[in-house]
């Protein structure tokens, strides 16, 4: 069954590859065609064993070794944005291993602190739908953000909170199991992109808003 997945699926690779799977992954074609043999290793469930598939394709563990020694060799982590050394047990800002969902605390306030995992991973993610699906939905409709948002006659309000709690439910969870997005990458998708795709999004999507105001009418008619 899973070799029919694959072979379907990925006509152009060789049967050695399919058949045994190697742990190379250099080639991005490679890893992708392996999730497909992997979760499908299972005859009784087609998709047995994805998660594992993915997590060997996509996820490289950080160590508590790992975040000490970027502590000590990154200049960035020497010294915050604030100017001053990060303290050891303070709100923010905080020492790296204090901060990362791997080593430091899970709970709420340390979590969405300033300097937590989960507030600029939260706002860029929802901030890339929001500018995306608000530009689209102006050239659809013809109606501002706001329009889109609070118009008796359109349902975007309701949409709107549905994608708010979806999103940050969907960022949450591998957080609480101690992982941060810098466990993750596959070929250009990482998350350094991630980040500075979010903020872009961000200062893009408060920059529409503005717009919007001072034209008192949407940006793309």
């Amino acid at each position: 069954m899973a070799a029919t997945m694959c072979l379907r699926s990925v006509p152009s690779l060789s049967y050695k590859a399919l058949s045994r799977p190697s742990t190379s992954t250099s080639s991005g074609a490679s890893r992708r065609a392996f999730v497909r043999c992997d979760a499908g290793s299972n005859g009784k469930n087609p998709l047995g064993g994805l998660k594992e598939s993915v997590d060997r394709a996509t996820k490289t563990p950080i160590t508590k070794e790992d975040i000490l020694q970027n502590q000590e060799q990154n200049q960035s982590e020497k010294q915050s944005v604030f100017g001053a050394v990060p303290n050891s047990g303070s709100f923010y800002p905080r020492p790296e291993i204090e901060r990362r969902p791997e080593t430091g605390s899970k709970s709420f306030g340390s979590v969405f602190a300033f300097d937590g995992a989960a507030p600029e991973t939260i706002n860029g993610r929802l901030a890339m739908m929001g500018f995306v699906w608000a530009l689209c939905a102006e050239k659809l409709t013809g109606l501002t953000v706001m329009e889109q948002i609070f118009n008796p006659a359109t349902s975007g309000l309701v949409f709107f909170v549905a994608a708010v709690q979806l999103f940050t439910y969907a960022s949450m969870v591998p957080i609480m199991n101690g992982e941060s997005t810098d466990a993750r990458s596959w070929g250009p998708f990482n998350a350094r992109a991630e980040r500075w795709n979010g903020r872009l999004a961000m200062i893009g999507f408060a920059a529409l808003l503005i717009d919007e105001m001072i034209r008192q009418g949407p940006l793309i008619h």
